[in-house]
């Protein structure tokens, strides 16, 4: 029996800790799996895609380094906050979950669950639309303020979404502070009855490039379960790595807003940039996660004991569904 070495889990923690940066953002639609209930510590995990593909190819990672492996992560935030140009908005509770599959020698590629990665309720932007776009000397603009003052019409939510696949992941970098664990690159739906939907800032061609980092050291903790969930200290064949700190990013810059208003993008997109302070370079945005608690689900031995890696903590995951 060969144990996995205090590197390699780090190593995952370092990619945990990258994806946690995402959940102060905003949401992608939670997918069905959210509602599942599992036992013990398997009982964060409820959306960890376990029947993808890629997780359940994983062979075992063997001490030379050879093999892949497959893992659950999860991150919580219960605040924090993000500046885009002039405009600072203070997050709330968020949950992002995804699975790693690939190698401590080769990499590790994120995989989402069905629905996406990150579960959250909408932020809602301070000032609404008259804090977007109001005052302005542009009559339709001008329409809209007045009709929009005390309505509902005025409140915009934001909610950030995926505008290109993860890269660049560094593990040495999740156990220290200053360096980049990973870069991400996104785009932020602002959505409001008026600004339609099609209104954001960055697109899949011009996005916003998140490279967080630690700002602080993170604290470690561990605990070991059985496969079905029952907390086990001593004998667990698996083990939850919990992760706790503070991070973000100030080296991004923001894009302008496109498509805000529908036929109307061509008016209120420019007046919208404008008042906010968009495009906005590098240096004049940030993002913030306050007690980021990140946890990651892996077996404790290598694939002289799980060489199914992938199979088995698919079933180890099922077992531990509740009716």
């Amino acid at each position: 029996m060969t144990v996995r070495g205090k590197t390699a889990r780090h190593g995952v923690l370092a990619t945990a800790a990258a994806v946690a940066v995402l959940a102060p953002l905003g949401a992608a639609p939670a997918s069905a799996a959210q509602t599942v209930t599992l036992r013990g510590g398997w009982a964060a995990f409820t959306r960890c895609p376990v029947d993808n593909p890629a997780m359940l190819a994983a062979t075992g990672s063997a001490p030379d380094g050879s093999g892949s492996s497959a893992l659950c992560v999860t991150a919580d935030s219960p605040s924090g906050s993000i500046k885009l140009g002039n405009t600072t908005a203070t997050t709330g509770d968020t949950n992002l979950q995804a699975g790693l599959a690939g190698s401590f020698s080769g990499g590790f590629s994120v995989v989402s669950p069905a629905g996406g990665a990150i579960a959250s309720a909408p932020v809602s932007v301070p000032g609404g639309l008259l804090g977007l776009i109001c005052p302005s000397s542009i009559p339709v603009i001008s329409a809209i303020c007045q009709e929009i003052v005390n309505s509902p019409l005025n409140r915009v939510t934001a909610a950030v979404r995926p505008a290109g696949r993860p890269s660049h992941f560094n593990f040495a970098a999740g156990l220290a502070m200053g360096q980049p664990i990973l870069t991400l690159p996104v785009k932020v739906q602002l959505r409001n009855p008026i600004l339609g939907s099609g209104c954001y800032i960055g697109s899949n061609a011009d996005p916003i490039v998140l490279k967080p980092e630690n700002l602080v050291t993170p604290k470690l903790a561990t605990r070991r379960f059985d496969p079905n969930g029952t907390p086990d200290p001593s004998r667990g064949a698996l083990e939850d790595v919990i992760a706790t700190g503070k991070q973000g990013d100030n080296s991004f810059s923001v894009p302008g807003a496109t498509g805000c208003g529908g036929l109307l993008s061509a008016v209120i997109d420019p007046v919208l940039n404008a008042k906010e302070g968009l495009p906005s370079p590098a240096g004049h945005n940030s993002l913030v996660l306050n007690n980021a608690v990140t946890s990651i689900a892996t077996y404790v031995n290598s694939s002289s004991v799980y060489p199914h890696e992938g199979e088995d903590l698919s079933a180890a995951w099922h077992s531990a569904v509740l009716p």
